[in-house]
Order: structure tokens, then sequence, then C-alpha cells
């Protein structure tokens, strides 16, 4: 892996940090950086051309789950994830990123998310494997910060368990967060699922039943929805699975098990329903079988233009 970056080229403006090295440097010398780049970052608008957005993520690593197809550790290195968020946000189609700050900062100084669509991560509290997992609370961005930043909105994980009691708790942290961005005229990014513990671990009901109740329950958090999105798994029946929801809503790619062809696919004919607005797409994406990053970018791409 090579120290150097590869910054998009800003007209008139220089990458805070031209390598790996010099990022750490950065934040150890001068961390006031980051405050002054996020305030002479270059913003956009979340809708804009053909209305579409494909969107990579990468917030997975601040709930500790490092996995991608069996590798326990595919996502413990963060200059590697960096060098595959880089080459996704460097394809023009790609319109932006959602992660957690300490990543979104990193993009930032490397003078990656210069005209970016930008989500923050809200909820990483409930931990991948822990007794607690259900009670997911805002333990990253909040409103706040979101604002400050000159982001387009944050994002929330809302799993819903009827027999674990932190999912009380994490509705209504969700609620809160919700309410706090439409104060703020922010894009509330809700992910529900229906799930429950099977063998001690989290598993999230993917059948067509169980994604239609965990929409309803998703889209009547908080006292408003003006700006609530949804983020959605792609499922059989996806035309039933849609006609429960008015929201604007992004597909997002899930665990990237099975054939890329066949996730490929099926991302295609989800996309055609009117109220799909694109793809949120991470470890599919950004960690395809073949390594080829840019590639398994362009197709996606691709489908949504």
């Amino acid at each position: 892996m090579s120290d150097t970056l590869l910054a998009r080229n800003v007209p008139g403006r220089k990458p805070v940090c031209s390598s790996y090295s010099e990022l750490t440097e950065t934040r150890a010398a001068d961390p006031q950086a980051i405050s002054r780049a996020w305030e002479a970052r270059t913003q956009r608008p979340t809708i804009r051309d053909d209305g579409k957005l494909m969107i990579v993520a990468a917030d997975h690593p601040a709930r500790g789950a490092l996995a991608v197809r069996g590798d326990h550790g595919a996502m413990a290195s963060r200059l590697e994830l960096l060098d595959r968020l880089r080459t996704a946000l460097a394809n023009p189609g790609v319109d932006g990123v959602l992660a957690t700050n300490d990543i979104l900062e990193d993009l930032l100084l490397m003078g990656a998310l210069e005209d970016k669509v930008v989500f923050s991560s809200m909820n990483r509290g409930g931990l991948a494997g822990a007794s607690f997992e259900f009670d997911d609370r805002m333990t990253a961005a909040n409103a706040q910060s979101t604002a400050s930043q000159g982001l387009n909105g944050a994002k929330m994980l809302c799993r819903i368990a009827l027999d674990d009691a932190g999912t009380l708790p994490t509705l209504e942290s969700c609620a809160k967060a919700i309410d706090e961005l439409a104060a703020r005229e922010l894009i509330a990014m809700v992910e529900p699922f229906l799930s429950r513990w099977v063998d001690g671990k989290v598993r999230n009901d993917l059948s067509p039943d169980a994604v239609i109740k965990s929409i309803h329950i998703g889209q009547g958090l908080g006292s408003t929805s003006a700006y609530t999105w949804m983020k959605l798994p792609v499922v059989h029946e996806m035309e039933r699975v849609m006609d429960s929801t008015t929201l604007p809503t992004l597909l997002l790619g899930g665990d990237p098990d099975g054939d890329p062809e066949d996730t490929f696919s099926s991302w295609a004919s989800a996309l055609q329903l009117p109220a799909v607005r694109g793809l949120i797409v991470g470890r599919t994406l950004l960690y395809p079988p073949d390594n080829d990053v840019a590639g398994a970018v362009a197709t996606a791409v691709s489908l949504l233009r």
C-alpha cells in the first residue's frame, strides 16, 4: 500500500494532508485543522441532476463489525478501508458517503469529500455480539455536530426485537434524533429491522412481512416525518414491500454473501420502484470477492444511471 494519497483535485485548493503519515501528524499537532476543513469544504445539496443517489457506507467498524464473507478481520486495517473508500468516491457517479466521524474526518483531510453528499452515523452503541446489542444508543454523531459540519443528514440503525427490552430505549433515542435533525432541516436516514436472538446472535428477519412491519414502526418515529428517509434491504416481493411507504428510500447492500451478479440483478429490479431513490452500499462494493473495488462501484453506478 502506498503512503501517497490520490486525493481528488479541487480547483484552487489542496488537501490538508497528502500522505497517511501526514494525516496522523496533523491529528496530533493541529487538531483544529479538522474544523477548518469542514468550514472550507465545498458542500452540495442532497438531490441534484437526475434525483438519484449512490452512497458508499462505512460505519460498520464503530460497532465492532469487521467481518466480510467469513473473514473476521477484513475491515481491520483503517488505511486499506480509506484506500477503498477513496477509490469508490473517485467515481463521478458516486454522490457521497455514510460513515462515523473518525472516518469522515480522515476523508475530509484528504480532500475526498469535496462536493459530496455526506451522512454521519449516530447510534453505534449496540456492539456486534454484545448482550446489550439491541440497546443501540447514540454514541457517535448527533444532530448538532451533523449540522455544524455542514452534512446532509444522519443515519440511525433501528433494530426491533419484541422479546428484548433494549428495543424500547433504542426506539426512544431514534425518535429524539429524528426530531433534532428535523429541527435543523436535516435528513434522518432510518434503517429499521425486525430482529431476534438466534443461537446467541442477532438475526434480522428479511421476510417481506417482517420488513413491512419494521417500515411502519420506523416511519412512525418522531413528531414529524418531513425529513425522514428509509434505508431498506432488498428482499423478495419488493413491490409489495415498497407499497408500505411514501418516504424516499435508499437500498442497502447488506451482508455480501452469495453471487455478486445475483445481488446486482436484485438491485436493478428494485431500483425501478417509484419510492426508491438510489443505493447506499458498503461491504458489497468496498470488499468485492475479486477485490476490484472500482469495477464493483462502476457496475452499481451503471444500474442507477
